[in-house]
């Protein structure tokens, strides 16, 4: 088994660590609509002041510079308006860091693997541990000008990162390129223009427990009344006491709603935030808030009844129940989803597919077993090369969205999730469990067998089927063969060789002379060296 990696074991999944639920604004007047465009307008504007403050105080960024950013934030809205801004750009700021690093280790990954195809002769083949040469002097002479390019990315991104600077874009990157590809998306510049504006507004803010309701900033009362504190510049428009503004609209949460009901009449911290959706012309509120820690279920309690292997593919959920022998119980189940259209539509086919795969795991009360995978370096061209169905295949798997999903509506209806090592899954699972589980009536496919080694995986024991008795139970003491030989393997029909003394317990030492010799055992006293045996023709009849 050289050059095979370490496998990592099996663990227990903690729950999500906190709750989001979303509810339409439904009834806003038009005056409302105004007053939520005016205060998202003004907030955004100075959430981008405040990030271009932030990025140029760099990694030189303290407690005192955080504090005047607050104070000047405070003359321009409010003090709890500012405390939002300030801890919206922290979080932005510190999310843009941890993308540059990510950024700059796809980079060296990249690097390295060119560096060391470019080192290989031209069609030269790889191995499994690494890749070999490029197909034609064509191909490397292109990846060594990609080369330089990605070296040249490198030291930028390196130049920023040391000196603490980020690019950061508020509204999103991808809808600012947008702007320049306007009639491959379909829009016109006015409509480009208020999805702008909209992922610029700032309405969202945090809670703080002991405080009405959860949350002073943005309110929401338990029978449903919604109302925001107003900046200091838009005072005029207050339609309430102490400076609020109260919507037209009631709300409810139809998800977790009682778990937010709760939390408010016990003024517990809740944030809110308030968006609009230009395709729908629809307002939302999504209301957020943090879970206590629990406990996590043993992983052997999680193992006693067995429990449910689950491959992961990109159009379906491959599931197999096991026993907790490792044993493959009925037949494997299929969860498809389609992934083609909208990002609503595919995360509406990711929850279907999981809450069908939870309710027939729940049915039966038991674990759900999934892989562990992370393809944030295999979806670069520099692994694949030109294989780009593969690399599209593996970015088109949800694979970060259908674990937070998983364990988010796993902990809801009480379902332990264990997370295996996605190692030779694949591999192991069709060379073991394939074939012996394919019948005239059942079709098993490779994914059904992954499921089934993936589970084995979770339950502590190895992929194979078929393993070596311990020592002390071998006939044959450390020789037993414990995998049946191939009708075209040499001496297959030989004798195993004769080891000295008892073979068992019930024979003395010196018995078991003729063990290996068929002809002395069937006609004692003789021995295939005087004679040998050999069947007479049948009689021919008259």
């Amino acid at each position: 088994m050289g050059g095979l990696r370490e496998v990592a074991a099996p663990f227990v999944v903690p729950g999500p660590s906190g709750v989001a639920v979303r509810t339409r604004l439904k009834g806003l007047s038009a005056g409302d609509e105004k007053v939520l465009r005016l205060v998202g307008d003004l907030l955004g504007t100075l959430a981008a002041r405040d990030l271009k403050a932030r990025c140029a105080a760099g990694m030189e960024h303290g407690a005192g510079r955080w504090a005047e950013r607050k104070r000047t934030l405070t003359r321009q809205s409010s003090s709890r308006w500012a405390g939002a801004i300030t801890k919206a750009t922290h979080d932005q700021w510190a999310l843009a860091r941890r993308g540059q690093l990510a950024h700059i280790q796809s980079l060296r990954a990249g690097i390295e693997t060119i560096t060391h195809r470019l080192s290989r002769p031209v069609g030269e083949k790889g191995t499994k541990q690494a890749p070999g040469g490029y197909r034609t002097r064509q191909e490397w002479f292109a990846k060594s000008r990609r080369l330089h390019l990605l070296e040249d990315r490198l030291d930028a991104a390196r130049a920023d990162r040391e000196a603490g600077i980020v690019h950061v874009v508020r509204g999103g990157k991808r809808l600012l390129n947008t702007r320049h590809h306007l009639k491959q998306a379909q829009l016109t510049e006015p409509e480009w223009r208020k999805r702008w504006q909209a992922g610029r507004r700032f309405l969202q803010a945090d809670g703080e427990s002991g405080k009405r309701y959860g949350n002073e900033t943005i309110r929401v009362t338990p029978d449903g009344e919604v109302s925001l504190k107003l900046p200091a510049p838009l005072a005029h428009l207050v339609n309430a006491p102490h400076g609020r503004y109260v919507l037209t609209a009631r709300v409810s949460f139809a998800h977790r709603g009682e778990q937010w009901a709760d939390r408010v009449t016990a003024n517990r911290a809740v944030a809110y935030r308030i968006h609009e959706d230009t395709d729908r012309g629809r307002w939302y509120l999504t209301a957020s808030w943090t879970n206590p820690p629990v406990a996590l279920v043993p992983l052997q309690a999680a193992r006693a009844h067995g429990l449910v292997g689950v491959d992961t593919n990109a159009d379906h959920l491959a599931a197999w129940r096991l026993d907790h022998h490792g044993n493959p119980v009925g037949d494997p189940l299929h969860f498809g989803y389609d992934l083609s259209g909208t990002a609503g539509h595919r995360d509406a086919q990711v929850r279907h597919a999981l809450i069908r795969l939870l309710h027939w795991a729940a049915r039966h009360g038991l674990a759900v077993a999934i892989e562990d995978l992370d393809f944030t370096a295999e979806t670069t061209r520099e692994k694949h090369s030109r294989r780009k169905r593969f690399r599209n295949l593996i970015s088109g798997m949800p694979v970060g969205r259908l674990r937070a999903r998983l364990v988010s509506m796993a902990a809801e209806l009480g379902i332990t999730i264990v997370a295996v090592d996605p190692a030779y899954t694949s591999k192991w699972g069709a060379q073991h469990w394939q074939k012996p589980h394919t019948s005239k009536t059942r079709k098993t496919t490779r994914h059904d067998a992954a499921a089934v080694a993936i589970g084995r995986r979770a339950l502590g024991h190895p992929i194979r089927r078929r393993t070596a008795p311990p020592p002390a139970h071998r006939s044959d003491e450390q020789g037993h063969r414990t995998v049946q030989a191939r009708p075209g393997a040499p001496g297959r029909e030989g004798h195993r060789p004769r080891l000295p003394g008892p073979r068992t317990r019930s024979v003395r030492a010196g018995r078991g002379a003729n063990a290996v010799d068929q002809n002395a055992q069937h006609r004692p006293g003789r021995s295939a060296e005087h004679e040998s045996w050999q069947q007479d023709s049948l009689p021919l009849s008259l």
